[in-house]
């Protein structure tokens, strides 16, 4: 936890505007150019009549300039850095520019102030949950509550944080059941594809707590006793807390201990891996990629040239957004990558019919360009890494294809913090770093394609609810009602 210092901001941001300014310049070649189902899940221990009191005496509002100052000549001063160049920075860098992934990729995962290595506790329910004995679905929610209350109530009892970033996972919630089916899909698969040539190898992209770790090395031993001296599982964890977290959960319990040996934590970014892998492995990411960073796109709505968006951080750290015609080689890379291997429509600023766009344009007070469209250009970056060390891999990924309260523009991030004990969503990503959680929602066409066009494998996509019919025992997580929380959620 901060200072109290933090505890004054936090009550100065729910108290006033947002930091994220916009202005627009003329769109002329050459020149800056500026402008004006499903979410990670949250619990507030407040009910709604509260809350609703809350929002009707609160005088926080979102930030409205209409004539904001002028920040061209601070801009075009201003260094431009790198997520990577202030990995080693311990204070929230000022008089800087940086482009949009960058200011991203440093809110979350900086080392000394982003969100996942200093900020975010995955909730963990104790004892998994017996739903056989459940009513019914609602039962099941209002335990839920019971339990993340005692929960929180633990944490604050040892230390207190109004500002706790506190969430939870289907892992932590159908335990042992969820990662139970994970297991049983690798299994099947490992035996139908690489058995008894190769060594059944396990790659988890940032494994939170070590619960599904735990869940699948647990049935692999018990089940599949043939298999489990040949298994490997491997961690790749880019938070020092969250990796030293897993380690401990190894060593916990003499049943866990059992695992230390076909268990390596690497607490690395897989974003600099220099490993080449010749061996089939798979490789498991689950809501992961609703966290790799964006960047930000806007179009002229005449030429349709797209522009990248930067943000300025002033002296007073507050953050100023523009806008360039000058497209970095990543993104420029995706758009090519994109508009080749696309062959299913997707979310983008030019669905609607040119001369509409251009009407729009034309009436006074209109924007100079388009709303924002987020690109997932470190997805791209994952795939090719995946080519590049992991040739012989298999993904096996789970995240949200849609996102409620997402701040405006195309495939567009929900960002929303935590303060006592209720969520906070805010309308921009340009906001203080590592208190806010960014995260996107992931268009699977469009990654299908993006993926087969760069690894040149197949593929296939289907719902969650579908995938857990066929691969879990759904009757474990079936309520006396019928109804399943696991499959609804």
């Amino acid at each position: 936890m901060d200072s109290p210092l933090i505890t004054q901001v936090f009550r100065r941001l729910l108290s006033h505007q947002t930091c994220s300014r916009v202005r627009f310049y003329p769109s002329t070649p050459g020149r800056l150019v500026a402008r004006s189902p499903g979410r990670r899940h949250y619990r507030s221990a407040r009910d709604e009549t509260q809350e609703a009191e809350d929002r009707q005496t609160s005088n926080w509002q979102q930030r409205t300039d209409i004539f904001p100052p002028d920040k061209l000549k601070e801009y075009e001063k201003a260094p431009m850095v790198t997520a990577n160049a202030l990995r080693s920075r311990r204070e929230r860098p000022k008089r800087v520019k940086m482009l949009a992934r960058d200011f991203i990729e440093d809110s979350l995962y900086n080392p000394n102030y982003g969100y996942f290595p200093k900020q975010a506790t995955i909730f963990s329910p104790g004892q998994p949950f017996d739903f056989n004995s459940m009513v019914n679905e609602p039962d099941f929610h209002r335990q839920l509550g019971e339990r993340y209350t005692a929960f929180e109530d633990t944490l604050d009892a040892k230390d207190f944080n109004e500002s706790r970033q506190l969430w939870h996972t289907p892992t932590e919630l159908f335990r042992p059941y969820y990662g139970e089916a994970i297991a049983r899909y690798l299994v099947t698969n490992y035996k139908l594809s690489h058995h008894p040539f190769h060594d059944l190898i396990i790659y988890e992209l940032g494994a939170g707590n070590g619960t599904l770790m735990l869940n699948i090395l647990d049935y692999i031993r018990d089940f599949h006793p043939d298999i489990y001296p040949r298994t490997k599982f491997k961690v790749i964890e880019i938070s020092s807390a969250l990796a030293s977290l897993q380690t401990s959960q190894l060593t916990r319990t003499a049943s866990s201990r059992g695992h230390t040996d076909h268990v390596e934590i690497i607490n690395r970014s897989i974003f600099a891996w220099e490993s080449y892998v010749p061996a089939p492995c798979y490789f498991v990411a689950l809501e992961v990629f609703d966290n790799f960073a964006h960047d930000t796109i806007r179009y002229d709505p005449f030429t349709e040239t797209p522009l990248q968006g930067t943000v300025l951080i002033d002296t007073d750290g507050s953050f100023y957004e523009f806008y360039t015609p000058e497209i970095d080689p990543i993104a420029s890379r995706f758009l090519r990558v994109r508009h080749a291997a696309c062959s299913r429509p997707f979310s983008h600023p030019f669905q609607q019919a040119r001369w509409l766009r251009r009407f729009k344009s034309s009436l006074p007070l209109a924007p100079n360009l388009t709303d924002p469209e987020y690109i997932p250009t470190r997805l791209l970056q994952f795939f090719d890494i995946l080519r590049a060390y992991f040739p012989l891999h298999q993904l096996l990924t789970s995240d949200f294809h849609s996102l409620p309260e997402s701040v405006g523009g195309f495939n567009a991030p929900v960002v929303q913090t935590r303060f006592q004990r209720r969520t906070v969503p805010v309308r921009t990503p340009y906001v203080m770093q590592g208190y806010f959680d960014i995260l996107f929602p992931t268009d699977f066409s469009m990654m299908e394609d993006l993926y087969r066009a760069v690894t040149g494998k197949l593929t296939k996509v289907t719902s969650q609810a579908e995938w857990l019919r066929r691969w879990a025992y759904t009757e474990d997580t079936e309520t006396l009602s019928g109804e399943n929380p696991m499959l609804s959620w």
